[in-house]
């Protein structure tokens, strides 16, 4: 009977944890353009300190790079679609340096690994390695709060609720 107003309850006080270790900063700071313009959607960036992505909350696994590994996409349990883009221009890796841990339709709980990377690597050979953490436009991401200026712990510090 009243059905509408679950919807807005699931919906309501919900949040996604950081999805890598590091220094936690704007979306509108990121090093590329694409990004830091929001043209895919606002969200923050992680300038990570270890290797590992996880899930930023419980979802289901939406879309993967296959063949290059350096992305993931992510609808969560509230709704909202994620992208986990992990460094600048790292598509032309062709997938070296990446481990996938997911694929298109599993279903991931919060702190679940998604890709490993060697940090280290590719930022020996110049790459940029922030890790960005986008919410696609949709019609929740006007109310979504972004967190920032602060070190994270993956899978366990806030940086976006709503």
């Amino acid at each position: 009977m009243f059905g509408f107003l679950k919807k807005k309850e699931k919906s309501q006080g919900s949040m996604m944890m950081a999805c890598a270790d590091g220094k936690v900063i704007p979306m509108s700071e990121a090093n590329d353009p694409v990004f830091s313009s929001c043209a895919l959607g606002n969200g923050v960036i992680i300038c990570p300190t270890g290797n590992l992505t996880v899930a930023p909350a419980d979802g289901t696994v939406t879309v993967t790079m296959d063949g290059s590994d350096h992305a993931v996409g992510l609808e969560l349990e509230s709704g909202i679609e994620i992208l986990i883009h992990i460094g600048v221009d790292t598509v032309n890796l062709k997938g070296e340096g990446f481990e996938s841990f997911v694929k298109t339709g599993d279903t991931v709980k919060a702190g679940q690994k998604l890709i490993q990377f060697d940090r280290e690597a590719m930022e020996a050979k110049g790459y940029c390695m922030e890790v960005m953490q986008i919410v696609m436009d949709s019609e929740e991401a006007s109310r979504i709060q972004y967190i920032t200026g602060m070190d994270a712990k993956a899978g366990e510090t806030v940086v976006a609720s709503w």
